[in-house]
């Protein structure tokens, strides 16, 4: 049985697992949800994951949700290419920095992308400010990392990547918008504040099915 995915556009989430399922060149079934219609809170989906959130995969009669869950599912299940490393050593430095990302840097990241691209709750113009502190402290991070190679951890495209990668790319976009200007000042244009991110981003790009993952909703805008 293929295995199905339950995404929506725009959803950097959902665009993780995409980018693992491209990347292991793994054969699935998309089923786009409307975020605006709440067909991610239907029985059936809620029948999957009672917390009504997407992603969610299935593959064959077995159902995980959460998006680092399931990078991890896929990659014990569908072991190559690897994208939790080649050695525990290297695992366990994925697995850090992906925890680092989530506890100081991501929910700051969203909040400032829930703002400007719709979503609850909305920030204060000072509570932006100090959002954006915190991500542009992060990219510094990041680009120190990126500065030393082709990828965030070691020498391969990995789990990390696909974690950070979607979530960079909704902030750029969110950043375009109407009345993010000052907050835009402090991270773009990012090929020249963070040329090595920069890179990173248009490596990630040029993969292949990459076009395959793109949001569809944010074609031509």
């Amino acid at each position: 049985m293929a295995i199905e995915l339950y995404w929506a556009s725009g959803s950097a989430y959902s665009w993780r697992v995409m980018l693992a399922l491209e990347h292991k060149r793994l054969p699935y079934v998309g089923h786009e949800l409307q975020l605006s219609f709440q067909e991610q809170q239907s029985p059936q989906m809620m029948a999957m994951n009672p917390r009504g959130r997407v992603p969610v995969l299935k593959d064959g009669d077995y159902v995980v949700f959460e998006s680092v869950a399931v990078l991890h599912y896929l990659d014990l299940k569908y072991p190559t290419p690897p994208i939790f490393g080649r050695s525990p050593e290297e695992a366990a430095v994925i697995i850090r920095v992906i925890q680092e990302f989530q506890a100081y840097t991501e929910e700051h990241l969203m909040a400032i992308v829930r703002t400007f691209l719709g979503g609850e709750p909305r920030l204060s113009r000072d509570a932006l400010t100090d959002s954006m502190l915190v991500v542009a402290r992060e990219a510094r991070t990041i680009e120190m990392r990126l500065s030393k190679g082709d990828w965030i951890v070691g020498d391969d495209y990995t789990a990390i990547d696909m974690v950070i990668f979607p979530a960079i790319q909704a902030l750029r976009r969110a950043l375009g918008r109407p009345g993010a200007e000052d907050l835009a000042r402090r991270f773009l244009p990012l090929e020249v504040n963070y040329p090595a991110l920069g890179r990173w981003l248009a490596r990630i790009e040029a993969l292949p099915g990459y076009d395959r993952t793109f949001p569809p909703h944010w074609r031509g805008n």
